[in-house]
């Protein structure tokens, strides 16, 4: 078949300023970081919520969910690291990749409830408000394994396919020869994020949803393209093949069966949206300075009638 478009990969993902090196993966991780912030903060406050909650919440959430990602790339991937003639200290060295996703979400939802408890918020509107933001920031997180030539597909003859470096030493490409391309499966998944987050902000806009059905339609889109997406790809990972299939694809089933029974729960014992997305109200400054006003001027009010004595 004729191929009508090679997509290239960068010579390199690094650059240099001064000393300091500059990632490309990292800018990506960065920037999806950045737009999941603005965009749940504009949707946490159009549901009720207190602007600058959702970035409060972020100092939490962020920590945990790098170090949740990391924690399920290496234990998943283990002999990367702790193998024969490995290195274990680079199971650190984040900066070369290496998140998985579902750890990232495991632990950035304990960090977003640990934070939600310290400010009287209730966890699933949050959730709610986030979801879609999360999926473009996984969008932006892809092109970071474009710049790291990682996480590639299988050769393909379709009239597109993805150059990478014969002289990558990643341990699979130097199985093919050197005109080979491969599905850029790093660009299935970025336009498959951001489908889905054109049609979950549809379907909450249209339906209204509420009470957590957001995020488990998150979950639920997302694994349904995550599946097919990781039966293309030929990196090889630890666990690679249960019972016929990568451990992400049966990650990917479970997770979508799991979400599903949680969206037809909460449809049947919650319709609708919230109308409080907090568990204790706003301590307002404002009012309280405003009491405070009205209470010295009855107080100079009062003064002065006493100073004035009776009059006749």
């Amino acid at each position: 078949m004729v191929t009508l478009m090679s997509i290239p990969s960068p010579s390199e993902g690094v650059w240099h300023l001064g000393p300091v090196p500059i990632r490309a993966y990292a800018l990506c991780i960065i920037a999806g970081i950045v737009f999941a912030i603005w965009l749940g903060e504009r949707r946490w406050v159009a549901r009720g919520g207190q602007p600058g909650e959702v970035s409060d919440l972020a100092i939490w959430a962020v920590p945990f969910g790098l170090v949740g990602g990391r924690l399920y790339h290496v234990i998943t991937d283990w002999q990367l690291y702790f193998g024969e003639d490995q290195n274990p200290i680079t199971a650190l060295y984040v900066w070369r990749g290496g998140l998985g996703i579902w750890g990232a979400i495991a632990l950035g939802i304990v960090g977003v409830w640990i934070g939600a408890r310290v400010q009287g918020i209730k966890l699933l509107p949050m959730l709610d408000a986030l979801a879609p933001g999360v999926l473009v920031a996984q969008a932006f997180g892809r092109w970071g394994n474009w710049f790291n030539q990682e996480l590639y597909g299988r050769p393909t003859d379709l009239p597109w396919g993805l150059e990478i470096d014969p002289n990558l030493d990643d341990g699979v490409r130097s199985q093919f020869g050197p005109d080979v391309l491969f599905h850029p499966t790093f660009l299935y998944e970025c336009l498959w994020n951001l489908a889905a987050f054109a049609v979950l902000i549809w379907l909450d806009r249209r339906y209204k949803l509420g009470h957590g059905r957001v995020a488990a339609l998150y979950v639920m889109l997302y694994t349904a393209g995550r599946g097919w997406i990781e039966y293309l790809r030929i990196d090889t990972v630890q666990m690679n093949d249960v019972l016929g299939l990568r451990l992400n694809v049966w990650t990917s089933i479970v997770l979508f069966v799991l979400a599903a029974a949680f969206y037809a729960w909460s449809s049947r014992r919650h319709p609708g949206r919230e109308e409080v997305v907090r568990t204790k109200p706003v301590e307002d400054s404002d009012e309280g300075s405003a009491d405070d006003d009205d209470a010295d001027a009855s107080e100079d009010r009062a003064d002065k009638h006493e100073t004035a004595g009776p009059t006749a």
